[in-house]
């Protein structure tokens, strides 16, 4: 028996995948919707902002949790926790193989549309803190993500990223002052006059 989408939304992440598991087609539906643009968000995050592979990170991301389904065993861990991790993986993968493909540096396509100021300062201070996000380590850059853009605490992070609270505390504080540094002498630039 299937349950009606509307009847989803107050599930957990965890009800839904058991429910998928059992062969309710609503409930895969209703956590599809829930979770695939969190990590597109990700991955794009983790990608240096390269929505293609993004979107190859989300879709394989998810495929990998649908055949995992069936062996879930609740209570282990949560269903995002478990999805940042093999999104951080198959990032990280991509990331080596793309430094021993070696294709060189290509420029990113520009984007042709006219905007309003607002919205260029606004493309200029995502690019900026992409930008400074690329610059710092793998792990660093991972934390702080999971941290200060995702939302996450620190005891899921060290869950997703398997080191203790501490290495977390320890790798957001160090990540947030190398953004600092490398924003700093930005600021006007970006928009953000001192008052």
């Amino acid at each position: 028996m299937q349950t009606p989408p509307d009847s989803c939304g107050g599930a957990s992440d965890e009800a839904l995948l058991t429910r998928f598991a059992a062969g309710d087609a609503a409930a895969a539906q209703a956590l599809t919707e829930r979770l695939t643009p969190r990590v597109y968000r990700h991955a794009l995050r983790l990608l240096g902002g390269d929505g293609a592979e993004a979107e190859d990170v989300a879709q394989d991301a998810m495929l990998r949790l649908w055949r995992a389904a069936s062996g879930w065993r609740p209570g282990e861990a949560r269903v995002t926790t478990w999805l940042y991790r093999v999104v951080a993986n198959l990032c990280f993968d991509r990331h080596r193989k793309a430094r021993m493909v070696a294709l060189g540096d290509i420029d990113e396509p520009c984007d042709t549309r006219a905007g309003a100021v607002p919205r260029i300062v606004a493309r200029q201070r995502a690019d900026a803190l992409q930008a400074a996000l690329d610059a710092l380590p793998a792990r660093q850059r991972q934390a702080v993500v999971l941290r200060h853009i995702e939302g996450l605490g620190n005891p899921e992070i060290a869950r997703v990223m398997d080191i203790s609270v501490e290495a977390v505390e320890s790798l957001t504080a160090r990540g947030r002052k190398a953004l600092g540094v490398a924003l700093a002498g930005r600021r006007a630039e970006l928009g953000f006059e001192d008052d």
